[in-house]
């Protein structure tokens, strides 16, 4: 989504500062137009995300297993109550979404529901409303405002020393503009990763049952990877608990294009908090 955005409004920033030979004026608007998108994204990504992955709110005479579990959880996180949803995506998921804790949603799948036991249940919400806690929508926010200017920038730049001529400057702006985004893409995607470790710890003190939610994420990745469970809105893959699209872990270097970290990496983790909240030895 974010590339697109990026290639389009470059284009037409270019245009515009061609057509007034002012390249700055055509990054001036770009950066406005960025500026404003992630602006719009942030106030309204909530509305967005409920209503692209089918989410039916719910209350709790409709389902009280698991607006139990959220109540219970949000009043021990110290956060208001936020809204819960069941989404229709035929997988085991869970995602937040909101811009703050007074203005936010939690939702599990019904797959989800169906396949976790209560405690297993509960450290996934946990894990959620640690994200609303956190203000990890806002924190996103930034980092996709910071990679799309870098975009920008250094796409304008190319632009500006080749409409005037200048030679010299020409290939440094070339490859900073092959470089720059591409690094702050992978910046970006480990803000997101590390934003995942955090909610897991976050998550994981709430409830002090660690090996509940690594025996919830094994479930959930077992689930998502099944040829039955189809998902094909990549849009949003970064706001489910488990990425959809993730591959097995493994290389290091395909885990720089990740979203979340791998689940294994996720559970050596819990499993060392676990020791660290309830002293159990694991056999790592």
């Amino acid at each position: 989504m974010f590339v697109l955005m990026t290639g389009l409004l470059v284009v037409i920033g270019t245009a515009i500062g061609y057509l007034f030979k002012n390249w700055v004026l055509g990054l001036v608007i770009m950066l406005a137009v960025s500026i404003a998108f992630n602006i719009y994204s942030y106030f309204f990504s909530k509305k967005m995300a409920l209503r692209a992955n089918k989410v039916r709110m719910v209350t709790r005479e409709e389902e009280p297993r698991l607006y139990g579990i959220v109540e219970r959880l949000a009043e021990n996180a110290g956060i208001p109550m936020p809204e819960v949803g069941i989404s229709m995506v035929p997988m085991p998921n869970a995602f937040a979404t909101g811009r703050s804790p007074k203005d936010a949603a939690v939702v599990a799948t019904q797959p989800l529901l169906n396949l976790l036991n209560d405690d297993e249940l509960e450290g996934v919400m946990a894990h959620e409303l640690s994200h609303v806690k956190n203000r990890d929508i806002l924190v996103m926010s930034v980092a996709s405002t910071m990679a799309s200017l870098v975009s920008y920038v250094t796409s304008m730049a190319v632009w500006s020393t080749f409409l005037s001529g200048d030679r010299d400057n020409l290939w440094v702006a070339v490859i900073a503009d092959l470089t720059l985004p591409f690094a702050a893409m992978l910046i970006q995607l480990g803000v997101s990763r590390n934003r995942e470790y955090l909610a897991d710890e976050s998550g994981a003190r709430l409830t002090g049952k660690p090996m509940a939610l690594a025996s919830a994420l094994t479930k959930i990745e077992g689930g998502c990877a099944s040829r039955a469970n189809t998902y094909d809105n990549t849009s949003y893959e970064s706001v489910w608990i488990a990425n959809p699209f993730g591959g097995r872990a493994g290389q290091k270097f395909v885990s720089l294009f990740r979203t979340h970290p791998s689940t294994p990496d996720r559970i050596e983790r819990l499993k060392a908090l676990d020791e660290e909240i309830n002293g159990i030895r694991h056999v790592y």
